[in-house]
């Protein structure tokens, strides 16, 4: 499968289900919802205890609007990068969320995910 060579409506309907699944895994502090897309190399890095204490200390990262708007993508080396507009429910302001998807094995995997 070549990822790179979708339109970006393509990977649109691929991130979709995969970032409204991390919202609200994220909202629900539920590890294994959060991680089932993750990459070897990315579970590897997100363990459980560290994720709790992410949810623990960050408001922002359990409050997550289930309605983000799509931005763009962006497409480099092996891996596309998703980013959307994310608000939150109870913190202000407008955030960026960055979701990078790529291929392990034959599967869509993310590789990168994070809400700035």
């Amino acid at each position: 499968m070549n990822l790179l060579e979708k339109s970006d409506d393509e990977i649109i309907k691929i991130a979709k289900p995969i970032w409204e699944n991390l919202i609200r895994s994220s909202n629900n502090k539920d590890y294994g919802s959060f991680t089932k897309d993750f990459s070897s190399q990315m579970l590897y890095g997100a363990n459980e205890v560290e994720l709790g204490k992410q949810w623990a200390n960050n408001k922002l990262l359990t409050s997550l609007s289930e309605e983000p708007d799509f931005l763009g993508c962006i497409r480099r080396d092996r891996y596309i990068t998703v980013l959307y507009k994310q608000k939150s429910n109870t913190v202000t302001g407008e955030f960026l969320g960055r979701l990078v998807l790529g291929v392990e094995g034959e599967m869509i995997k993310v590789f990168g995910a994070t809400i700035y």
